[in-house]
C-alpha cells in the first residue's frame, strides 16, 4: 500500500510530562485511520506533531503528501463569503487585483466535491456547522492536501449531518484520499474505520482491525477489563425522592409530572426542543415555571431559588459545563468546592479528585483540563456535597469512553447508597442502557414511559409524535 505518513518512536515532552512516548502510526492512502483514546491520551499532540505545528523531541516523520487538519474548532472567518474563505490567504489575483470572477467560476467545482450545495457569495456565518465543516474540507482538497485530519469532527453535529459527514468521507477514501478520523463515538467508528490505532497516556497500545468490538476498544484505551458499555447495577427502588408534578411554563413544557425513587436511575429522552433541559433547570431553581411543585424526600422545594434545592438536597450537572458548570479561571479545588462554599479540606478534595480519576492536581487552573476531566471535576462538586438527588444533564457530551463508564460508575455508587438520579440525556444507547425507567418527552410534555431494556425504535415512536396542543 502506498504509505502518505510513516511517523516511528514519535517522543514529545512538555517540561516534566511526557505526551508521547514511542508512537508510531502510518496512514496510506484510501484508508480511514482511526485515532482513539481518552482525553489526555496525546491524540491532539500527536496531530499537531504530524502537522508540523510541534516538533518531536525523538522520532521521524517521512510525509509523501500534503496535510490539511480540520480542527473542532473551525478556521473560517464569518464575515466572509464561502469563495472567499475556500481562498483564504491565496485569493486569485488578475492585475494585482482580487480575481473575484475566478473564485465564483472555480468555487462551485470545489463545493461539489464535497457535495455541498452553497451559493459561492453565501456568507459563512449564515451556515450551519456541517456546512462550515464542509467549506474546510473543500478548501484542504483545493490545496492538493492528500492526507485529511478530523478532529472530532461530528461532536457538534446532528445524526443526519453526522451521516452525510461519513458518506463524504468514504468518497474521499474511495478517492485516494487519506484521512485521520478522531471521534469518541464508537458506532461511528465501526461504520468508516479500515484501522484503529489506539493510544493511552502517550503511548500507542495497539492497532486494531475495522471488526474490532466496542468492548476491546474500551479495554484498550482504559487499561482494564471492562464488563460492558453501560454497567448499569439495578438496586430495589425505595421511597421517592424526587417528586416533579404538574410542571408548567407557558412556551416551554407543560404539566410534567416524573418521580425517582431512593436506588434509581430515570432517565428522560426525547428531540432537541422537547423541553428536557428546559424542565431540569426549573426543578433545580435556576428557571421559573408558572405552576406545579418539586418534592425533595417529601418536602416542597421552594421555586426559583438554587440554594432552597441545594439545601433539600437536589443537585445539577448541566448540559454546558464550561458556561454554566465551571469557573474556568479558578483550580481544580476551587471549582469542587463550588457546591459547599465549604471551608477548604486539602484531603478531601484530593480524595473526591482520586475517586473520579481526574488527571490534575487540586491547585491546577480547571481550564487547563480536558474536557472530561472538566466534566469529572463538575460532578465532584456535587460529591463533596453530597445530594440526595443528582439531575444529570447531558454528563457525557464530548467525554471520552473511558470518563464515561467511570461516571457510569459512579452513577452506581450514589444509587447503591439510596440516592437518586434523574438522567437526561440525548445519546438514546446511553439513556436506555443506563436507566431503569426511561421518560419520553415530545413538544415540552410528556409523551411516555418505558420500562428498562426499550429499544430505541419505542423511544423514538413516542419522541416523533405530533402535538396535541
Amino acid at each position: 500500500m502506498n504509505a502518505l505518513i510513516t511517523a516511528r518512536g514519535i517522543t514529545k515532552h512538555f517540561g516534566a510530562t511526557k505526551a508521547l512516548d514511542g508512537v508510531d502510526l502510518d496512514v496510506f492512502a484510501g484508508e480511514v485511520h482511526v485515532l482513539l483514546g481518552e482525553n489526555g491520551a496525546g491524540k491532539s499532540t500527536l496531530v499537531k506533531v504530524l502537522a508540523g505545528i510541534h516538533d518531536p523531541d525523538d522520532g521521524t516523520i517521512e510525509r509523501n503528501a500534503r496535510l490539511a487538519v480540520i480542527h473542532q474548532e473551525l478556521a473560517l472567518v464569518p464575515e466572509l463569503s464561502v469563495a472567499e474563505n475556500l481562498f483564504l490567504n491565496r485569493l486569485p489575483r488578475r492585475f494585482g487585483l482580487v480575481d473575484r470572477a475566478a473564485m465564483r467560476r472555480r468555487a462551485p467545482e470545489l463545493l461539489d466535491r464535497v457535495g455541498l450545495r452553497v451559493h459561492p457569495d453565501a456568507k459563512v456565518r449564515d451556515l450551519g456547522i456541517a456546512q462550515q465543516q464542509m467549506v474546510e474540507i473543500a478548501r484542504a482538497l483545493d490545496q492538493d492536501a492528500g492526507v485529511l485530519i478530523l478532529d472530532e469532527p461530528t461532536a457538534v453535529l446532528t445524526g443526519t449531518e453526522t451521516d452525510r459527514l461519513l458518506e463524504i468521507m468514504a468518497q474521499l477514501r474511495d478517492n485516494g484520499v487519506g484521512l485521520v478520523f478522531i471521534t469518541h463515538h464508537l458506532d461511528e467508528i465501526q461504520r468508516v474505520a479500515d484501522r484503529i490505532t489506539v493510544l493511552r497516556d502517550g503511548r500507542s497500545v495497539g492497532v486494531l482491525g475495522p471488526r474490532a468490538t466496542t468492548r476491546h476498544m474500551i479495554e484498550l484505551m482504559v487499561g482494564r477489563p471492562i464488563d460492558e458499555q453501560y454497567p448499569r447495577e439495578q438496586q430495589e427502588a425505595g421511597e421517592p425522592l424526587l417528586r416533579i408534578s404538574g410542571l408548567t411554563r407557558s412556551g416551554a413544557f407543560e404539566d410534567v409530572t416524573i418521580e425517582v425513587h431512593a436506588g434509581e436511575v430515570v432517565g428522560v429522552a426525547g428531540l432537541v426542543g422537547a423541553g428536557r433541559t428546559e424542565v431540569a433547570r426549573a426543578a433545580f431553581g435556576v428557571d421559573d415555571y408558572d405552576r406545579g411543585t418539586v418534592e425533595v424526600d417529601g418536602k416542597p422545594v421552594r421555586r426559583h431559588d438554587v440554594q432552597a434545592a441545594i439545601r433539600a438536597g437536589l443537585g445539577l450537572v448541566p448540559e454546558d459545563r464550561k458556561g454554566q458548570g465551571l469557573v474556568l479561571t479558578g483550580t481544580v479545588g476551587q471549582n469542587l468546592e463550588l457546591a459547599t462554599l465549604a471551608n477548604r479540606d486539602p484531603r478531601r478534595l484530593r480524595e473526591i479528585a482520586d475517586r473520579l480519576r481526574v488527571k490534575g492536581h487540586v491547585d491546577q487552573p480547571v481550564r487547563e483540563l480536558s474536557g472530561g476531566n472538566q466534566q469529572k471535576v463538575v460532578i465532584g462538586k456535587w460529591l463533596l456535597a453530597d445530594p440526595k438527588v443528582l439531575i444529570l444533564d447531558e454528563p457525557t457530551r464530548g467525554v471520552d469512553v473511558g470518563a464515561k463508564v467511570e461516571i457510569y460508575e459512579l452513577v452506581n455508587r450514589m444509587t447503591a447508597q439510596g440516592r437518586a438520579v434523574l438522567l437526561v440525556s440525548s445519546d438514546l444507547p446511553e439513556v436506555i442502557g443506563m436507566s431503569d425507567r426511561v421518560v419520553v418527552m415530545a413538544h415540552g410534555r410528556v409523551a411516555g414511559e418505558l420500562p428498562k431494556g426499550a429499544t430505541q425504535d419505542q423511544v423514538m415512536a413516542l419522541a416523533v409524535q405530533e402535538s396535541t396542543a
